[in-house]
Protein backbone atom coordinates (compact mmCIF):
# COMPACT_ATOMS: atom_id res chain seq x y z
CA UNK A 1 0.00 0.00 0.00
CA UNK A 2 1.14 3.50 -0.74
CA UNK A 3 1.38 6.07 2.03
CA UNK A 4 -0.90 9.07 1.89
CA UNK A 5 0.75 12.35 1.06
CA UNK A 6 0.97 14.86 3.86
CA UNK A 7 1.42 12.41 6.74
CA UNK A 8 5.08 13.36 7.11
CA UNK A 9 6.41 16.90 7.18
CA UNK A 10 10.07 17.92 7.18
CA UNK A 11 11.05 20.49 9.80
CA UNK A 12 14.33 22.20 10.65
CA UNK A 13 15.90 22.03 14.10
CA UNK A 14 17.27 25.43 15.10
CA UNK A 15 19.95 25.90 17.75
CA UNK A 16 18.64 28.04 20.62
CA UNK A 17 22.08 29.56 21.32
CA UNK A 18 23.39 30.43 17.84
CA UNK A 19 20.19 30.42 15.75
CA UNK A 20 21.73 28.11 13.15
CA UNK A 21 19.52 25.62 11.29
CA UNK A 22 21.67 22.53 11.75
CA UNK A 23 19.34 19.57 11.16
CA UNK A 24 16.34 18.65 9.01
CA UNK A 25 14.15 15.83 10.25
CA UNK A 26 10.84 14.19 9.24
CA UNK A 27 7.94 14.51 11.68
CA UNK A 28 4.69 12.56 11.58
CA UNK A 29 2.05 15.30 11.78
CA UNK A 30 -1.03 13.11 11.36
CA UNK A 31 -1.42 12.45 15.09
CA UNK A 32 0.14 15.74 16.18
CA UNK A 33 3.79 16.54 16.83
CA UNK A 34 5.22 14.51 19.73
CA UNK A 35 5.84 16.43 22.97
CA UNK A 36 9.49 15.29 22.98
CA UNK A 37 10.18 17.17 19.76
CA UNK A 38 8.09 20.21 20.76
CA UNK A 39 10.11 20.64 23.94
CA UNK A 40 13.39 20.44 22.01
CA UNK A 41 16.19 17.98 21.39
CA UNK A 42 19.81 18.04 22.51
CA UNK A 43 21.86 17.97 19.29
CA UNK A 44 25.45 18.77 18.41
CA UNK A 45 26.14 22.36 17.33
CA UNK A 46 29.18 22.48 15.00
CA UNK A 47 29.78 26.19 15.60
CA UNK A 48 29.95 25.84 19.41
CA UNK A 49 31.36 22.30 19.29
CA UNK A 50 29.03 21.08 22.05
CA UNK A 51 25.51 19.71 22.49
CA UNK A 52 22.82 22.38 22.76
CA UNK A 53 19.03 22.51 22.75
CA UNK A 54 17.46 22.59 19.28
CA UNK A 55 13.81 23.52 18.68
CA UNK A 56 11.47 23.14 15.69
CA UNK A 57 11.59 25.80 12.99
CA UNK A 58 9.24 25.57 10.01
CA UNK A 59 10.30 27.33 6.84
Amino acid sequence: MAKKAGAVEYVWLQCTETGDLNYRTPVNVKGGIPEKIKAGLKKFSPRLRKHTLHKIKRK
